[in-house]
């Protein structure tokens, strides 16, 4: 997959009455702000955070997002020992985006992120096929450059050992 060409500033698209779109430097939070004659355009860095995560989840193999650093950790594994107790499906795909971490520039970005990948699956196969998901799906929805993708496989996922556990929970 090739790389989308980078515009310069003198090579941004003008708006529809001809009036050139300006970017200026986000504020603590957001990803990227412009603006034209029309109005100003925000996205917040949760909006980020959420295509890159739902990016990975397309990607046949990917399991989960795991959480990241030690209080999601913490947090991570709360909410798995709730999920065994109630028999809530803790592999559950989350709404959000913080199981993603982003940092983004004026306009460009880097994902980090940690994933349980199903066993069996060529794990290098499916880390390059996030990383292109992710660059493009962020790429043509918010105009941001993403520069790296840093992945995490944390851990494998064995559907024998949720098959057993949903047998053993039913008896």
């Amino acid at each position: 997959m090739s790389e989308r060409p980078t515009l310069s500033d003198t090579e941004r698209p003008t708006g529809d009455a001809g009036q050139r779109r300006t970017m200026t430097t986000p504020a603590p939070g957001r990803a990227l702000e412009t603006s034209s004659a029309q109005g100003r355009t925000t996205i917040e860095n949760a909006v980020v955070a959420k295509i890159a995560g739902l990016a990975a989840r397309e990607i046949e193999g990917v399991h989960s997002l795991e959480p990241m650093g030690a209080a999601s950790a913490i947090s991570g594994l709360a909410a798995g020992l709730t999920a065994r107790v109630s028999g809530a499906d803790q592999n559950a795909p989350s709404r959000g985006g913080q199981n993603v971490r982003v940092e983004v520039g004026e306009r460009e970005a880097a994902v980090d992120l940690a994933m349980t990948v199903d066993y069996g699956v060529s794990i290098p196969q499916i880390a390059d096929a996030v990383r292109r998901n992710i660059i493009s799906r962020v790429g043509a929805i918010t105009g941001l450059t993403v520069k790296e993708v840093n992945i995490d496989v944390a851990d494998l996922y064995f559907p024998q050992e949720q098959e057993a556990a949903s047998a053993a929970r039913v008896q």
